[in-house]
């Protein structure tokens, strides 16, 4: 195995952006996120919405489908708190837009906000950092995108989803 990690003041930090996707597959089969845990098949970059693809789409005879978009998180610039996302992003606001698409349709749209490090207990959206994010998501979220933030335990050894981490609500912007 070849772990891309940083010591931040003390802290390991996964920053290979190719695990995200695998770690949040192993939580999602181990029962890690409750209201996923129903879900036996799992398919992985599905097309959806107009252009997009969809890190995995969940499915289960009897249960909507469930598209799981996930996202990288290790920036933190106070103890305790990580943030999302740490640069602007015009595709992620897109994306929530389509996942707010796929709930009017009908379906389950979840975003998982993946942190690769373990001194943080809380998550926020960053919106000092990208304020039009900041508007997608509690745009999304008053759609019925559901968003759960899971952290890892980061060794030097290994990287794995430990549990959920305490959202904050977003702060309103002024």
């Amino acid at each position: 195995h070849m772990f891309e990690m940083i010591e931040v003041d003390g802290e390991t930090v996964g920053i290979n952006t190719g695990l995200p996707n695998r770690l949040a597959e192993e939580a999602i089969r181990a029962g890690l996120i409750a209201s996923l845990a129903d879900y036996p098949v799992i398919l992985r970059e599905q097309k959806y919405g107009k252009s997009s693809r969809i890190d995995f789409l969940l499915k289960q005879e009897n249960l909507p489908d469930a598209y799981v978009e996930v996202k990288n998180v290790h920036f933190s610039h106070s103890a305790g708190l990580v943030e999302f996302p740490d640069t602007v992003t015009k595709r992620g606001a897109k994306h929530l837009e389509e996942l707010g698409d796929m709930v009017e349709a009908g379906h389950r749209a979840v975003m998982i906000y993946l942190i690769q490090r373990h001194d943080c207990t809380r998550f926020s959206i960053c919106s000092d950092l990208d304020p039009m994010y900041a508007i997608a998501f509690d745009r999304a979220k008053a759609r019925g995108v559901e968003a759960y933030a899971l952290r890892c335990r980061v060794t030097p050894e290994e990287i794995i989803a430990s549990g959920m981490v305490m959202m904050d609500e977003p702060r309103p912007s002024v």
